[in-house]
Protein backbone atom coordinates (compact mmCIF):
# COMPACT_ATOMS: atom_id res chain seq x y z
CA UNK A 1 0.00 0.00 0.00
CA UNK A 2 2.84 2.25 0.74
CA UNK A 3 4.11 2.01 -2.84
CA UNK A 4 0.56 2.63 -4.43
CA UNK A 5 0.49 5.81 -2.16
CA UNK A 6 3.87 7.00 -3.32
CA UNK A 7 3.37 6.72 -7.22
CA UNK A 8 -0.33 8.25 -6.68
CA UNK A 9 1.91 11.33 -4.72
CA UNK A 10 4.41 11.58 -7.48
CA UNK A 11 1.66 11.66 -9.89
CA UNK A 12 -0.48 14.35 -8.15
CA UNK A 13 2.62 16.36 -7.56
CA UNK A 14 4.07 15.97 -11.04
CA UNK A 15 6.90 13.68 -10.55
CA UNK A 16 5.34 12.70 -13.54
CA UNK A 17 2.89 13.15 -16.31
CA UNK A 18 0.86 10.64 -18.46
CA UNK A 19 -0.47 11.21 -22.15
CA UNK A 20 -2.28 7.89 -23.29
CA UNK A 21 -2.37 6.05 -26.78
CA UNK A 22 -6.38 6.67 -27.17
CA UNK A 23 -6.17 2.77 -28.04
CA UNK A 24 -5.49 1.33 -24.90
CA UNK A 25 -7.31 0.10 -22.20
CA UNK A 26 -7.71 -2.89 -20.36
CA UNK A 27 -8.44 -6.13 -22.31
CA UNK A 28 -6.59 -4.21 -24.57
CA UNK A 29 -6.01 -4.27 -20.46
CA UNK A 30 -4.11 -1.30 -20.09
CA UNK A 31 -2.63 1.58 -22.36
CA UNK A 32 1.28 2.59 -23.20
CA UNK A 33 2.96 4.98 -22.82
CA UNK A 34 3.62 7.75 -25.04
CA UNK A 35 4.71 10.39 -23.56
CA UNK A 36 6.14 11.49 -19.81
CA UNK A 37 7.67 13.99 -17.93
CA UNK A 38 9.88 13.26 -15.01
CA UNK A 39 10.68 16.33 -12.83
CA UNK A 40 14.21 17.92 -11.83
CA UNK A 41 14.46 17.22 -8.43
CA UNK A 42 12.83 13.93 -7.62
CA UNK A 43 11.45 13.28 -4.32
CA UNK A 44 13.48 10.21 -2.45
CA UNK A 45 12.65 6.82 -3.03
CA UNK A 46 10.46 5.33 -0.77
CA UNK A 47 11.95 2.26 1.08
CA UNK A 48 8.90 -0.17 -0.37
CA UNK A 49 9.71 0.72 -3.93
CA UNK A 50 13.70 0.11 -3.40
CA UNK A 51 12.71 -3.25 -1.75
CA UNK A 52 11.20 -4.51 -5.12
CA UNK A 53 14.57 -4.81 -6.76
CA UNK A 54 14.89 -9.19 -6.28
CA UNK A 55 18.92 -8.84 -7.52
CA UNK A 56 18.65 -12.61 -7.66
CA UNK A 57 21.66 -13.38 -9.20
CA UNK A 58 19.92 -16.88 -10.74
CA UNK A 59 17.14 -14.34 -12.76
CA UNK A 60 17.47 -14.50 -16.24
CA UNK A 61 15.14 -11.73 -16.86
CA UNK A 62 17.72 -9.29 -15.18
CA UNK A 63 21.00 -8.05 -17.28
CA UNK A 64 23.44 -6.63 -14.99
CA UNK A 65 25.45 -7.72 -11.32
CA UNK A 66 23.08 -8.28 -9.14
CA UNK A 67 25.07 -6.65 -6.45
CA UNK A 68 25.07 -3.14 -8.98
CA UNK A 69 24.91 0.07 -7.34
CA UNK A 70 21.15 0.90 -9.47
CA UNK A 71 18.70 -1.46 -10.09
CA UNK A 72 16.06 -0.74 -13.09
CA UNK A 73 12.99 -2.50 -12.91
CA UNK A 74 11.19 -2.60 -16.61
CA UNK A 75 6.91 -3.57 -16.74
CA UNK A 76 6.58 -3.91 -20.52
CA UNK A 77 4.47 -5.91 -22.74
CA UNK A 78 6.25 -7.31 -26.06
CA UNK A 79 3.00 -5.82 -27.87
CA UNK A 80 3.75 -2.24 -26.46
CA UNK A 81 5.28 0.05 -29.66
CA UNK A 82 7.11 2.33 -26.67
CA UNK A 83 8.55 -0.74 -25.10
CA UNK A 84 9.69 -1.68 -28.61
CA UNK A 85 11.36 2.21 -29.16
CA UNK A 86 13.11 1.76 -25.52
CA UNK A 87 14.33 -1.92 -26.60
CA UNK A 88 15.83 -0.78 -29.72
CA UNK A 89 17.11 2.67 -28.89
CA UNK A 90 17.48 3.26 -25.31
CA UNK A 91 18.30 -0.42 -23.79
CA UNK A 92 21.80 -0.98 -25.74
CA UNK A 93 23.35 2.13 -24.95
CA UNK A 94 21.93 1.51 -21.16
CA UNK A 95 23.81 -1.44 -21.54
CA UNK A 96 26.94 -0.32 -22.79
CA UNK A 97 27.39 3.01 -20.73
CA UNK A 98 26.38 1.46 -17.09
CA UNK A 99 25.43 -2.58 -17.24
CA UNK A 100 28.72 -3.32 -18.39
CA UNK A 101 30.37 -1.32 -16.37
CA UNK A 102 28.71 -2.95 -13.45
CA UNK A 103 26.77 0.49 -12.34
CA UNK A 104 23.18 -0.64 -13.51
CA UNK A 105 21.12 -3.50 -13.66
CA UNK A 106 18.11 -4.10 -15.10
CA UNK A 107 15.18 -6.48 -13.95
CA UNK A 108 12.51 -7.16 -16.54
CA UNK A 109 8.50 -7.41 -15.46
CA UNK A 110 5.96 -9.34 -17.79
CA UNK A 111 3.27 -7.12 -17.86
CA UNK A 112 1.31 -8.36 -20.51
CA UNK A 113 -1.81 -5.64 -21.12
CA UNK A 114 -3.24 -5.96 -24.52
CA UNK A 115 -4.98 -9.50 -24.67
CA UNK A 116 -3.81 -13.09 -25.32
CA UNK A 117 -0.82 -12.94 -27.74
CA UNK A 118 0.78 -10.58 -25.11
CA UNK A 119 0.24 -13.32 -22.85
CA UNK A 120 1.48 -16.03 -24.93
CA UNK A 121 4.76 -13.60 -25.65
CA UNK A 122 5.44 -13.17 -22.14
CA UNK A 123 4.97 -17.15 -21.27
CA UNK A 124 7.37 -17.15 -23.90
CA UNK A 125 10.24 -14.97 -22.99
CA UNK A 126 10.04 -16.52 -19.68
CA UNK A 127 10.66 -20.21 -21.30
CA UNK A 128 13.20 -18.19 -23.25
CA UNK A 129 15.09 -17.70 -19.68
CA UNK A 130 14.66 -21.16 -18.76
CA UNK A 131 17.43 -21.81 -21.66
CA UNK A 132 19.44 -18.47 -20.81
CA UNK A 133 18.25 -16.82 -23.79
CA UNK A 134 15.43 -14.39 -22.63
CA UNK A 135 17.70 -11.31 -23.91
CA UNK A 136 18.28 -12.54 -27.45
CA UNK A 137 14.51 -13.15 -27.50
CA UNK A 138 13.50 -10.40 -26.17
CA UNK A 139 15.79 -8.55 -28.97
CA UNK A 140 14.27 -10.63 -31.77
CA UNK A 141 10.74 -10.08 -30.18
CA UNK A 142 11.14 -5.83 -30.44
CA UNK A 143 13.68 -6.58 -33.30
CA UNK A 144 11.14 -4.15 -35.44
CA UNK A 145 7.51 -2.50 -35.25
CA UNK A 146 5.11 -5.33 -35.29
CA UNK A 147 1.25 -5.41 -36.01
CA UNK A 148 -0.89 -5.86 -32.58
CA UNK A 149 -3.01 -8.41 -31.98
CA UNK A 150 -2.70 -9.73 -36.23
CA UNK A 151 -0.91 -12.91 -35.40
CA UNK A 152 2.59 -11.38 -34.98
CA UNK A 153 2.85 -13.34 -31.72
CA UNK A 154 0.94 -16.33 -32.77
CA UNK A 155 2.70 -20.08 -31.35
CA UNK A 156 4.21 -20.51 -34.70
CA UNK A 157 6.05 -17.54 -34.87
CA UNK A 158 7.08 -17.57 -31.28
CA UNK A 159 8.56 -20.10 -31.92
CA UNK A 160 10.20 -19.21 -35.25
CA UNK A 161 11.92 -16.22 -32.62
CA UNK A 162 12.67 -18.56 -30.56
CA UNK A 163 14.63 -20.60 -32.77
CA UNK A 164 16.19 -17.01 -34.00
CA UNK A 165 17.33 -16.35 -30.23
CA UNK A 166 19.28 -19.48 -30.31
CA UNK A 167 17.13 -21.83 -28.52
CA UNK A 168 17.74 -25.05 -29.55
CA UNK A 169 15.63 -27.10 -27.49
CA UNK A 170 12.25 -26.37 -28.98
CA UNK A 171 10.11 -29.21 -27.34
CA UNK A 172 11.30 -27.63 -23.77
CA UNK A 173 10.51 -24.16 -24.89
CA UNK A 174 7.26 -25.05 -26.01
CA UNK A 175 6.31 -27.26 -22.29
CA UNK A 176 7.84 -24.29 -20.39
CA UNK A 177 5.73 -21.99 -22.22
CA UNK A 178 2.44 -24.41 -21.27
CA UNK A 179 3.57 -24.61 -17.76
CA UNK A 180 2.34 -23.56 -14.68
CA UNK A 181 5.40 -21.88 -13.13
CA UNK A 182 5.55 -20.03 -16.97
CA UNK A 183 1.84 -18.38 -15.79
CA UNK A 184 2.69 -18.13 -11.91
CA UNK A 185 5.91 -16.23 -12.77
CA UNK A 186 4.08 -13.81 -15.35
CA UNK A 187 1.18 -13.24 -12.89
CA UNK A 188 3.58 -12.54 -10.38
CA UNK A 189 5.14 -9.44 -12.15
CA UNK A 190 2.11 -8.37 -13.59
CA UNK A 191 0.17 -8.27 -10.18
CA UNK A 192 3.87 -6.00 -8.85
CA UNK A 193 2.69 -3.42 -11.73
CA UNK A 194 -1.09 -3.32 -10.64
CA UNK A 195 -0.23 -2.95 -6.74
CA UNK A 196 2.10 -0.41 -7.93
CA UNK A 197 -0.44 1.39 -9.86
CA UNK A 198 0.96 0.78 -13.55
CA UNK A 199 -1.45 1.39 -15.65
CA UNK A 200 0.57 1.56 -18.80
CA UNK A 201 3.75 0.60 -20.37
CA UNK A 202 6.57 0.85 -20.34
CA UNK A 203 6.88 1.44 -16.88
CA UNK A 204 10.45 1.74 -15.03
CA UNK A 205 11.64 2.78 -11.46
CA UNK A 206 15.22 3.00 -11.32
CA UNK A 207 16.72 2.98 -7.86
CA UNK A 208 12.66 3.50 -6.57
CA UNK A 209 12.06 6.43 -8.17
CA UNK A 210 9.24 6.28 -11.64
CA UNK A 211 9.82 7.27 -15.16
CA UNK A 212 6.96 6.26 -17.54
CA UNK A 213 6.89 6.42 -21.35
CA UNK A 214 8.90 7.20 -24.13
CA UNK A 215 11.72 8.96 -23.17
CA UNK A 216 15.00 10.14 -24.41
CA UNK A 217 17.93 8.33 -23.51
CA UNK A 218 19.40 11.43 -21.96
CA UNK A 219 16.14 11.21 -19.56
CA UNK A 220 17.27 7.37 -18.27
CA UNK A 221 21.38 8.34 -18.14
CA UNK A 222 20.44 11.59 -16.00
CA UNK A 223 18.22 8.94 -13.78
CA UNK A 224 20.73 6.48 -13.78
CA UNK A 225 23.73 9.02 -13.07
CA UNK A 226 21.94 10.40 -9.69
CA UNK A 227 20.82 7.53 -8.46
CA UNK A 228 24.66 5.85 -8.63
CA UNK A 229 25.71 9.41 -6.93
CA UNK A 230 23.31 9.30 -3.96
CA UNK A 231 24.34 5.34 -3.68
CA UNK A 232 28.05 6.67 -3.57
CA UNK A 233 29.37 5.46 -6.91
Amino acid sequence: MAAVAVLAAAAVAGTFALTLDGSGGRDEAAGESAVASVSAAPAPADESLLALARRDPSDALAAGRADAPVVMIEYSDFQCPFCGQFARETKPELLRSYVDKGVLRIEWRSFPVFGEESEQAALAGWAAGQQKKFWPFHDVAYSKPRERNAGEFSAENLIGMAREAGITDIERFQADMASDKARSAVQKDREEGYNLGVTSTPAFLINGRPILGAQPTATFDEAVEAAAKAAGR
